[in-house]
């Protein structure tokens, strides 16, 4: 950890020796070591996750502790210790002091995650998926890609994550980057048919390495948006993973055809029987000029998911995220470097993976001047975008935001074959805020009373 001071180093060692004591014997020590890693948390940049994980395995019966221990009953323990290091002391304690001193240092969003696409070549062309529009023109060579992570370390940033196309097309480099970059973690988004068995070898090797693996629901409503076969293929892939021990999650975009299936307890057994550690839930965006917008979820589905992964995470051992839905935790909308940021395989940064305006490309540009250029600083000023948080997004939820701040910070479309407009864009999404914001409200004033503050969409 050459960028980290002694007295991280200091701090680092004591955490590994900690979780090296937790290994030991789990059972009695888990409740130990959270008070532990409270104490190396003397600023509290972790307090309020902390308190959650301690007050949800002081049960030791209850679902969460289950998925505890199956860390240490499912998962290689060199893996599991590498991946708890990276990810519990670099991206959250080391790596979140320092980005609460960058915050202050330059007045300007520091992201605990970076997204980027390494490429956006895919084997697979999916309904209504902006990355098959672009063939195999565009790729971030090794260098770049390197670059982003060593800018983003030196700022606070350990948790990188791929998307695309299809990242695992460039295996060789991913695998070069986690060696490289030890010290983070690394996650990508994939539709698993490239991970094989000498791919899982390669992710024992290195051990920071985690596939959130996309699937649509069962063999009927992944094939209908993924192709005939590809079912068959993840599970595939599914098996290998879980035969060497280790840890994959699923990435679930629900639609207006798939939802049911998503939600249902069925489908959530299955993927914890077949491996999942973790479920990370997305509905369906139009982005892009021939997005197919029939596959929006309406209003009940959306709030059928809300009630759905609510109710499951009392009962069942999978660690879930509600990219939309889980904004009432995290206070609105995580992008716009908030949070998190996407760059795409042109090296375009723009603010999330759904929202593709740019006005700074990494090529061009280091990743701070980017936080600081004026599309991030609109997101910065604006965040929160609304009262109620089950309304977060400036596309999705409260119509004319989005265009608000594109327009006025000069951002252009990142679509390199046909830019869509900004107001283009939005119009697509017009229909489905005006009809959940009575849904949104009404759940927030179920759970949260009235909101005073909730703004009316503009």
């Amino acid at each position: 950890m050459s960028e980290m001071s002694m007295v991280e180093n200091l701090k680092v060692y004591g955490m590994k020796k900690v979780l090296d004591y937790l290994d030991e014997d789990p059972d009695n020590n888990i409740p130990k070591v959270l008070d532990w890693v409270e104490k190396f948390d003397k600023e509290k940049t972790a307090g309020r996750q902390i308190s959650a994980v301690k007050a949800v395995l002081e049960d030791t019966h209850s679902n969460w502790y289950g998925l505890v221990k199956s860390l240490y009953t499912d998962i290689d323990s060199e893996v599991r210790k590498t991946l708890f290091e990276n990810f519990i002391i670099n991206a959250t304690i080391i790596g979140g002091r320092r980005q609460k001193k960058s915050r202050e240092e330059n007045n300007c969003n520091i992201p605990w995650a970076i997204l980027m696409d390494p490429t956006s070549s895919c084997n697979l062309h999916c309904t209504g998926c902006w990355a098959a529009e672009y063939g195999d023109k565009l790729n971030m060579d090794f260098e770049t890609l390197d670059s982003i992570i060593q800018q983003g370390k030196k700022l606070g940033t350990y948790m990188y994550i791929y998307s695309g196309g299809e990242p695992l097309v460039r295996k060789k480099d991913i695998i070069s980057l986690c060696e490289k970059h030890s010290d983070c973690t690394f996650l990508a988004f994939t539709n698993s048919t490239l991970i094989d068995q000498e791919f899982a070898d390669e992710m024992l090797r290195v051990k920071n390495f985690i596939p959130a693996i996309s699937v649509e629901g069962f063999e009927e409503e992944t094939d209908f948006r993924r192709g005939e076969g590809t079912y068959m293929a993840i599970t595939k892939a599914m098996e290998i993973l879980k035969e060497k021990r280790l840890p994959f999650g699923i990435s679930c975009c629900y639609t207006s055809k798939n939802t049911d299936v998503i939600g249902s307890e069925e489908y959530f057994d299955d993927m914890i029987e077949k491996g999942a550690k973790f479920a990370w839930f997305f509905t369906y965006m139009p982005v892009g000029k021939d997005a197919v917008t029939e596959l929006l979820a309406t209003a009940p589905q959306r709030e059928f998911m809300y009630r759905q992964i609510r109710e499951f995470r009392k009962t069942k051992p999978l660690f879930t995220l509600d990219f939309w839905n889980d904004g009432e935790y995290i206070n609105g909308c995580i992008a716009g470097g908030r949070c998190y940021l996407h760059i795409n395989a042109n090296g375009d940064v723009e603010p999330c993976a759904f929202i593709h305006y740019s006005d700074t490309n990494i090529h061009e540009s280091t990743l701070l001047q980017a936080y600081k250029n004026p599309l991030f600083m609109q997101y910065k000023k604006n965040q929160p975008f609304n009262g109620n948080h089950l309304r977060p997004c400036p596309l999705l939820d409260n119509p004319g935001r989005l265009t608000d701040m594109v327009e006025k910070s000069g951002a252009r479309s990142t679509d390199l074959q046909n830019p869509e407009n900004v107001r283009d864009l939005s119009s697509k999404c017009k229909n489905a805020a005006i009809n959940w914001e009575k849904v949104a409200d009404e759940l927030w004033e179920e759970s949260h009373g009235t909101c005073e503050s909730c703004n009316s969409a503009k």
